[in-house]
């Protein structure tokens, strides 16, 4: 079993350790390790396509952090007093958003926002008036980027927050409310302290998943380029030791940012 496990693990971080190694070639091809330079990591960071794709990953991603935990807290604190039928129905549409493939969720997203857009652009037409270049036209970009990121990371603010409602001590939400505060009060020094974490966590965890997508963003980003959709692009022309830093820096930010969704999770459990 355990070489089994070593072969697995190797199988699936092997090609990265590989992109790490050669992201310090200094040759100008990524299979030729000719000697070990810095150099690519300063080609990426000079060049201004990277950056504005490095802008509007980063943009997206801190948006939809912002919305999916906003809207993920309020969702898990409203389900938490749902039973029966109308809670199981809820608890599958959840699953059901972080298991489908993202495929399918980027096509969907695609058709939906059509639709939509077929509908209100014509309306927009007619409502608005004829002024200052006539009527705005709703169309595929950052909006539609940041919105389909929300709905899919929504799911997972979801799961870790409603997760540490349950481990709450309700006898201090009790005691809150014997002793005359308000709603808002309870929440606000009861409730929230011992959710933040599982709300941070989630955030971080929302920021990572819509920095690191590129299938459902491929197929609603309209003319925006994220940094992901970048990468495809300059794969497509060969693979170069540039392509290795840019990688090599994406995956060294995304596995931050998951070991202090970890931390703050575990120093949760720790106050609990």
């Amino acid at each position: 079993m355990r070489l089994y496990a070593l072969a697995v693990y190797l199988f699936l971080y092997l090609p990265i350790g590989v992109i790490v190694l050669f992201s310090f070639n200094a040759g100008r091809h990524a299979s030729e390790l000719t000697g070990f330079s810095v150099q690519w990591y300063g080609r990426a960071l000079s060049n201004p396509f990277v950056m504005d794709a490095l802008a509007t990953s980063m943009t997206v991603a801190f948006v939809t952090a912002i919305f999916s935990s906003l809207f993920g807290t309020m969702a898990a604190l409203a389900l938490q007093g749902m039973t029966g039928l109308l809670r199981t129905l809820f608890d599958a549409v959840i699953y059901i958003a972080i298991m489908i493939p993202g495929i399918v969720i980027g096509i969907a997203t695609l058709i939906g926002l059509v639709t939509v857009f077929d509908i209100l652009n014509p309306l927009l037409v007619t409502l608005w008036p004829s002024v200052n270049g006539g009527a705005p036209s709703l169309k595929m970009g950052a909006g539609s980027l940041i919105a389909a990121h929300t709905i899919f990371t929504m799911s997972l603010v979801i799961v870790l927050v409603r997760a540490r409602i349950a481990g709450m001590d309700r006898a201090l939400i009790e005691a809150s409310a014997d002793l005359y505060a308000t709603p808002w009060g309870t929440f606000r020094q009861v409730t929230l302290p011992q959710i933040l974490p599982a709300v941070l966590a989630g955030f971080l965890l929302s920021f990572t998943f819509s920095f690191d997508d590129f299938i459902i963003a491929f197929f609603v980003a309209g003319s925006e380029t994220t940094l992901p959709i970048y990468i495809f692009s300059s794969i497509r022309r060969g693979i170069t030791p540039e392509v290795n830093a840019i990688g090599t820096m994406v995956l060294a930010a995304s596995l931050l940012l998951l070991v202090v969704a970890q931390i703050l999770l575990r120093r949760g459990e720790n106050r609990k």
